[in-house]
């Protein structure tokens, strides 16, 4: 029986849900402001949060820094209305592990928590299992990406990972172990957005009984259990100062010290990170370790947003109906032209993470074999009304000639500095180089 804390204003809400999942087997508390849900982490100890994102005296997310500031580390679910998307969207970067769109369905509900359940006790075993439904693609990005990643993959290289949220970058830092010489050994993967400065040491390096109140056993680190094999180290720009400062010496000595051992033990460990942000701005604000990120940086990958692969999304449509098809025992073998449409049409804020998402969803409330308009959220018709691509007979050489035209501008306006012009069009350095190469601008 996992313990759920239910943080949610709307008390008639709130007890309908609390119903719901006590049926399916969980012990849900229930909380209805931020101040009631951070005295509640005082009191016991929780397996999910699943948060509200806007509440009277806050919002979900300072659930969120309550518990890692107590150093408690369980998964975070946000639920907000499907015009608060982008928000949910940041919410993810700030450390909650998914979100749930209202009005919430009750088994889309119970899938999103069980789910986030199965993910935690991978977790608590500190071992991932490699996923090997990774769909590669067509598109020219996609492509692209995973050469890099076959090319990259037998070294023993550090790689960054860098890309929005609900990208993918875990799934590419798992393709990467599997096409690696280590691929037979673990793949380890800590989330460093939920690590608080006491914590991550314990984590990272592990610690001996005795060595701090609370430490009844000896605990391994992530780096002893990931030996021979891959580390992957998720949103690494959260670390902590102090902790990059252990985390750099680690990579230059291959040892680490469990916390309260005089004991050094050796590591061979690959070490793959990933970031939603360029890190070397990070560098530049002076929130990360130069030194650091050099050691990390051997090789960076950048992974496409959704609306960058317009050539892919016909085959995440397919890929994910079947899978849906087959965690929810449905048949749906297609969707309707206004169906595909739609999906074509919409940016995806949320990028593969929320077209999982949604076609879940549909699949669920699909009874036949074709998914009608029906089964998608009303707001995405909104949503694409108001900003739907152009009607063409070729929308992506439009949409290619519309960013051409707007880099080149771009450039012009910085007089072709790079960094500038990156900042303003809202892209990293490696994502302009990589499509002035590809529309041919000169600079």
């Amino acid at each position: 029986m996992a313990k759920l804390l239910l943080v949610e204003d709307d008390i008639t809400f709130s007890e309908l849900l609390q119903g719901f999942l006590t049926k399916k087997g969980h012990d849900v508390e229930t909380a209805s402001k931020v101040k009631l849900a951070v005295k509640a982490l005082e009191q016991k100890e929780y397996d999910l949060f699943l948060l509200d994102y806007r509440l009277p005296d806050g919002t979900g997310l300072d659930v969120i820094a309550a518990a890692k500031s107590k150093g408690i580390v369980a998964p975070s679910i946000i639920m907000t209305s499907f015009n608060d998307v982008r928000t949910a969207v940041r919410a993810m970067r700030f450390g909650a592990l998914d979100y749930i769109t209202k009005p919430v369905n009750p088994d889309e509900l119970l899938m999103a928590v069980n789910e986030a359940l199965e993910k935690k006790v991978e977790k608590t075993n500190n071992q991932f299992p490699v996923n090997l439904n990774f769909i590669e693609g067509r598109s020219d990005a996609s492509i692209q990406l995973h050469d890099y990643i076959k090319l990259v993959a037998p070294t023993d290289m550090s790689v960054i990972i860098q890309g929005e949220s609900g990208t993918g970058k875990e799934y590419a830092a798992k393709s990467i172990h599997r096409f690696s010489k280590r691929a037979q050994m673990p793949f380890v993967s800590i989330d460093c957005g939920a690590l608080s400065k006491h914590l991550a040491g314990s984590e990272l390096f592990g610690h001996v009984k005795g060595s701090f109140t609370g430490a009844v056993l000896d605990k391994k680190g992530r780096f002893e259990a990931a030996n021979g094999g891959t580390l992957f180290l998720d949103e690494v720009g959260n670390l902590d100062y102090e902790v990059q400062v252990q985390l750099l010496r680690v990579l230059q000595e291959r040892v680490i010290q469990p916390i309260g051992s005089n004991k050094q033990v050796s590591v061979d460990v690959r070490i793959i990170t990933a970031t939603n942000d360029d890190l070397y701005n990070s560098v530049s604000k002076g929130d990360f370790r130069e030194d650091l990120y050099h050691r990390l940086n051997e090789f960076k990958i950048e992974v496409p947003a959704l609306r960058e692969r317009d050539d892919d999304i016909d085959i995440f449509i397919d890929h994910f109906i079947r899978q849906s098809n087959k965690e929810l025992d449905r048949n749906v073998q297609g969707v309707s032209l206004e169906v595909k449409d739609l999906l074509l049409k919409y940016d995806w804020p949320g990028n593969l993470r929320e077209l999982r998402n949604v076609i879940k969803r549909m699949v669920l409330l699909t009874p036949g074999q074709i998914a009608q308009k029906t089964a998608l959220p009303s707001e995405m018709f909104i949503a694409v009304k108001h900003g739907a691509k152009p009607s063409t007979s070729d929308i992506k050489a439009v949409n290619e000639a519309n960013e051409k035209e707007l880099i080149a501008q771009t450039l012009v306006k910085v007089k072709y500095n790079k960094s500038q012009a990156a900042k303003l069009l809202n892209i990293d350095r490696k994502t302009l180089y990589y499509k002035m190469e590809k529309y041919q601008i000169d600079g």
